[in-house]
């Protein structure tokens, strides 16, 4: 009676067992170690459940969560550097936008020549920041570049409002995830369905320079899954005069599990955006006259319209297999209006294009002018199955991941042309497709991409130790096809270029966990960046254009680090990284990329927080955060160019640096205030220093920030309030001179409450 009465206890405890590494699978389908951890949990229970009910007694039965991150539950066996911005780091700072969530995080440059985050720039690592073209953007592990191998641009990322937490992961995992992978991933994890009733809330936010931002959510669930709407429109006076933004979403997620080994999640949004956001900048002495002005800015527009689907099944196989399926689609479309195509032209001013016997470009002549509308439309799509299998095969306990992603690509570029008033009308403009010369359909060029990638990945699990080596495979094939450039049709052999290309990409991480709450960790691996297809082709007459051939960027990534939380109260982390390019790309003109040779990233990364309320064991905490990005080294390293060998990478600051002090009042205040600090750039190959008329060449100076932050929520309230700001202290200071001369924003102060239901 007792062995069956203990039979049965262990079944019970298998089951439990089972369900639990489901779960874990669940919560981190794309993690490059998303059973790793669990792993040794789960043996270790299982052994002791093998003999008896007492060890199974603690195993908890959980309810199904959704597949969102990229990193696990447990973090002590993730083989390289990271940082998650948790919901409480979202709540203490309020950021005002990703810029503000994200420039804290070590190792991290985000240049703020936007308002609201749009079209964010960020680097990673001494890297390029422009349109974090070389950083790997995703939510809930689907890629969210307008063409992720194509043209990797950002101008959309997850609104902070459906976001719980944003995931930087930069070490050795990335060989499972793509294409991007020189320098690093950011994954923003969205709001979870709720799992026991209806839950929502709603929330606004209103500030100076025009801003209103407000979002509702609601959702209900229950064991066989759940639901959730998310609505928000944000709209302001953006950096400059006349850039007035106004932006919307609405995202609807569902979850059914559909038995205890099948589960399916679904996901839809519609994004909007409509700005007149200038993509130039100013001149010289435009900019000492007046660094906020846009002299064109109230026709200026910048359109963006972006859907998106997303659908993912999870199929636990037994106890020790789950596969796991995502697909996704994307469509977007673009399109941007501007009158100045070249800043600063005139002695420091700049003219209109098409336009030039009009002079200095002023907002009174500006209505007198058309010029350059450029339309793109991209749409991709892709499908994903992959396997997490834990074994034995090799005599220590593994976890191992393969898989493989399907993509495809199609893009449409066009741009039409014309000094006639009428062309500030999108449609008027693309009535003269087809018409050739100075006036009318300037380019038109179609983009194609097939991309097969496979991955594979083992950890296994040694005592304190454990070892992560992986291979990733890439096998792409890019199809550019210049059909219309300089206002000429082209159809000569030189005008379209088939760029076959296959990468093998592996990879090896190392941590040890000897010490209590203390992960040593140590990585290497390839990094690998798609060719760039060149955007814009200039072209004599017709069939004379030429399509630029480059190679894919590549570099050897290594890193070692520590991060400890040993100390209750006290957490850190700091990593040295070193990262070797090859074949790095340059834009060498507008829309023009080639291959500029090797260059080399190497610095220290350091990041702490302290919290003194756990420490003394006090309800009242004042905290401390701080971080450090030393990037002392950042250079081309091309010996077949002398000229700029030995020379610091554009917009690659030596020093970033954030430090925040904060208190936590047990009645439901939070008050912070910090200061985030940049070091001068250079922002060309040549590091110049002396500041060119047109305002494009010279270095930009150090600038240091004052923000802070109020919360409160009374105990057993349902409603939040706070404000916050940035940029306290009104410095002026420039952002960036990718396009002309770009101020960063003034002071930005919002007041918002939130309401939540449940």
């Amino acid at each position: 009676m007792k062995a069956g009465r203990n039979s049965g206890i262990a079944r019970r405890g298998r089951r439990r067992i089972g369900r639990v590494a489901r779960l874990a699978r669940v919560a981190s389908i794309t993690s490059a170690t998303s059973l790793a951890a669990l792993a040794f949990d789960v043996a270790e229970v299982r052994a002791q459940g093998s003999g008896g009910g007492k060890a199974t007694a603690n195993v908890t039965e959980l309810d199904t969560i959704e597949v969102r991150s990229i990193l696990p539950e447990r973090l002590d066996s993730v083989p390289g550097s990271y940082s998650v911005v948790s919901e409480r780091d979202l709540v203490e700072r309020r950021p005002f936008s990703i810029e503000e969530a994200l420039n804290n995080q070590p190792g991290i440059h985000v240049v703020g020549e936007n308002t609201f985050g749009l079209g964010v720039n960020i680097g990673v690592r001494g890297l390029d920041p422009r349109r974090t073209s070389r950083t790997l953007l995703l939510e809930d592990g689907m890629p969210l570049f307008l063409a992720p191998y194509g043209d990797p641009a950002a101008h959309y990322t997850t609104p902070l409002e459906r976001t719980e937490r944003i995931e930087v992961v930069k070490g050795s995992g990335q060989i499972l995830y793509g294409p991007q992978t020189v320098g690093g991933m950011i994954n923003f994890v969205t709001r979870p369905v709720p799992k026991e009733g209806l839950k929502g809330g709603a929330a606004i936010r209103v500030g100076n320079n025009g801003y209103t931002g407000l979002h509702a959510d609601i959702g209900g669930g229950s064991e066989r899954g759940g639901w959730r709407v998310d609505a928000l429109r944000h709209a302001g006076d953006g950096i400059r005069r006349n850039h007035d933004f106004e932006i919307q979403e609405y995202a609807v997620k569902g979850q059914l599990n559909l038995t205890s080994r099948h589960t399916l999640i679904a996901k839809a949004s519609y994004f909007k955006e409509d700005s007149h956001v200038s993509e130039t900048g100013l001149g010289a002495v435009e900019y000492a006259e007046d660094p906020f002005q846009a002299p064109t800015g109230r026709l200026d527009r910048f359109e963006h319209e972006r859907k998106s689907f997303q659908l993912q099944h999870l199929f636990e196989v037994n106890d020790r297999i789950a596969l796991t399926t995502q697909a996704y689609y994307v469509d977007s479309s673009r399109a941007s209006f501007r009158q100045i195509n070249d800043p600063g032209s005139l002695d420091g001013r700049s003219v209109m294009d098409r336009c030039t016997g009009l002079g200095v470009a002023t907002e009174a002549n500006s209505v007198l002018c058309g010029g350059r509308w450029r339309p793109r439309d991209f749409t991709y799509w892709g499908i994903e199955p992959r396997v997490e299998i834990r074994h034995d095969l090799f005599g220590v306990r593994s976890q191992a991941v393969i898989g493989f992603r399907y993509h495809k690509e199609d893009i449409n570029r066009n741009q039409f042309r014309g000094a006639d008033p009428r062309f500030q009308d999108l449609g008027y403009a693309e009535s003269f497709r087809g018409v050739n010369g100075g006036t009318g359909h300037r380019e038109e060029i179609d983009i194609g991409v097939t991309a097969q990638s496979y991955y594979a990945q083992n950890t296994f699990f040694a005592g304190d130790w454990t070892v992560t080596p992986g291979l990733r495979f890439e096998d792409m094939t890019i199809r550019t096809d210049v059909k219309r450039a300089e206002g000429q049709p082209q159809n000569n052999p030189e005008s379209f270029l088939r760029n076959n290309q296959t990468k093998l990409l592996p990879g090896l991480g190392v941590t040890w966990n000897g010490l209590a709450h203390t992960t040593v960790f140590a990585g290497i691996h390839k990094g690998f960046a798609p060719p760039r297809p060149d955007r814009d082709v200039t072209a004599d007459d017709a069939d004379t254009a030429v399509v630029s051939r480059t190679r894919p960027e590549e570099s050897t990534n290594l890193e070692l680090g520590v991060r400890s939380t040993h100390v209750p109260g006290l957490g850190f982390e700091a990593t040295l990284f070193n990262t070797d390019f090859d074949e790095i790309v340059i834009q060498e003109s507008a829309g023009r990329f080639v291959n500029a040779g090797k260059s080399r990233m190497s610095g220290l990364e350091l990041a702490a927080r302290l919290d003194l309320g756990t420490l003394l064991k006090t309800p009242h905490n004042v905290y401390l955060l701080a971080s450090l990005t030393n990037l002392f080294t950042a250079e081309f390293r091309n010996e077949t160019d002398e000229t700029t060998k030995g020379n610091r990478l554009p917009y690659a600051p030596r020093t970033m640096a954030s430090l925040s002090l904060g208190y936590q009042h047990p009645l439901g205040v939070d008050a912070r205030i910090g200061v985030d600090h940049v070091s001068r750039q250079y922002v060309d190959r040549d590091n110049t220093v002396e500041q060119s008329i047109d305002g494009q060449e010279g270095t930009i100076p150090s600038y240091t920030l004052l923000n802070a932050t109020v919360n409160y929520r009374p105990a057993g309230s349902r409603l939040s309030y706070f404000l916050s700001g940035f940029n306290l202290a009104d410095k002026e200071y420039l952002a960036s001179r990718v396009d002309g001369m770009v101020a960063g924003r003034k002071r930005q102060v919002f007041v918002g409450l939130r309401y939540d239901f449940q």
